[in-house]
């Protein structure tokens, strides 16, 4: 489960394996047993949530925002992309 960062306790992650065929770029955050899941591209979008509440979801949104780059450069240096 590769980590790509974490904030204010907020784990943003991959798994190694994301189905075959691989599911398109997408992250997965974690807080405690909180959990959620965004599609990146084309949009950043809500997947699934399990647990957040909208405004968590909100910041946890504008954080991928800010840092996608760093999570599509981690997902392609990680499948070798």
């Amino acid at each position: 489960m590769p980590k790509v960062f974490e904030s204010n306790g907020y784990k943003f992650f991959f798994f190694s394996n994301e189905g075959n065929p691989r599911e398109p770029l997408h992250i997965h955050v974690r807080k405690g047993e909180k959990l959620a899941k965004f599609w990146i591209f084309p949009l950043i979008l809500l997947q699934e949530n399990y647990g957040f509440n909208s405004k968590e979801l909100n910041w946890i949104e504008n954080e991928i925002e800010g840092n996608i780059m760093l999570i599509q450069d981690k997902w392609n240096d990680f499948f070798g992309i």
